[in-house]
């Protein structure tokens, strides 16, 4: 309890005066924490009346900014259908071959299954840059790594220095990864997410295509499969992809790790052959293209030219 007294000039500590007061300290903070939460439930309601409905204050904004030239920030699409399964001796990675810049087919063949261990391998879907950058990272710590121990890399090594460097930078390195391998474990199968996240799966896909590729999977994936099945099965899901997601498309690559070693299997199936090709080449007259200017340098002008110089010796 807390005493507290009206001043006056007989005060005795012994006898307090009349106009004393004692008041329960408890009561008191019950009161101002009342008074608190009152205060903020109040505060609450009225943030929340003027948030009823749709805000166009960004709208103004954004509006404001075109007008003096500034465009706000346009969202970058990628495409890819990357898939992995763990099949009875192993497990078998697969990725379409389509590179995409924007709406513009940049590549029509290129490699999305990267090296990391002669027993590992990765794929990667995003940006392409990022993708091979930190799978070449990995694959250099890891070569190092298995020099220094003179044992076989693990796919543990592996998941934890992609994720540990993604998660460092939030996700602005754009990499989504599908990681297979066999080690002395057995085989296993990861994805990691751009944020640094991990699964573990029987079979797993990303990118653009991967809901393509998982109903496939979904719907033929079975326990201790052949290799043969198995292969017909990533194949069958990164051609779902191809044909049904516009940032997926040509071959299909694919890539079978045992623990006797890894077989990379460069465009597996063309599921889009081209159906005109051109006997001809090209042939443009002179003229098509206007030349604006020329200028011709005489280099017998610049140099001298000995004729019949004596070779120079060499040693036998």
């Amino acid at each position: 309890f807390v005493r507290v007294f009206h001043a006056t000039s007989n005060w005795n500590p012994r006898r307090p005066p009349r106009g004393s007061h004692v008041v329960c300290a408890d009561a008191c903070r019950a009161q101002l924490a009342g008074d608190r939460v009152l205060a903020l439930r109040s505060g609450m309601e009225d943030a929340y009346e003027e948030s009823k409905g749709f805000r166009f204050d960004h709208v103004r904004r954004n509006a404001f900014l075109a007008e003096r030239g500034i465009q706000p920030p346009k969202t970058l699409k990628t495409g890819t259908t990357i898939a992995g399964v763990i099949f009875k001796d192993g497990v078998i990675l697969g990725a379409d071959t389509r590179s995409t810049a924007g709406y513009t087919v940049a590549d029509k063949n290129c490699e999305k299954i990267h090296y990391i261990a002669p027993n590992i391998y990765c794929c990667g879907a995003g940006t392409a840059a990022d993708t091979e950058a930190v799978t070449a990272m990995v694959c250099s710590e890891l070569k190092l790594h298995r020099y220094a121990t003179k044992r076989e890399s693990q796919i543990a090594s592996a998941l934890t220095l992609l994720k540990s460097h993604l998660f460092q930078y939030q996700g602005y390195v754009s990499a989504a990864l599908v990681l297979g391998g066999v080690d002395l474990h057995g085989p296993h199968l990861f994805t990691v997410y751009p944020h640094g996240s991990t699964d573990s799966l029987p079979f797993a896909t990303m990118g653009s295509g991967s809901l393509n590729a998982m109903a496939v999977f979904e719907s033929g994936y079975k326990d201790d499969m052949t290799k043969e099945e198995a292969m017909e099965l990533v194949a069958n899901a990164i051609k779902a992809g191809i044909f049904n997601d516009l940032g997926s498309g040509s071959n299909v690559d694919l890539c079978i790790i045992t623990k006797d070693g890894a077989e990379y299997l460069r465009n597996y199936d063309k599921p889009n052959p081209r159906t005109y090709v051109r006997r001809q080449a090209y042939i443009f007259p002179p003229g098509t293209t206007p030349v604006l200017r020329s200028k011709v340098t005489p280099l017998r002008d610049m140099v001298t030219v000995t004729e019949g110089a004596e070779s120079m010796e060499v040693d036998a």
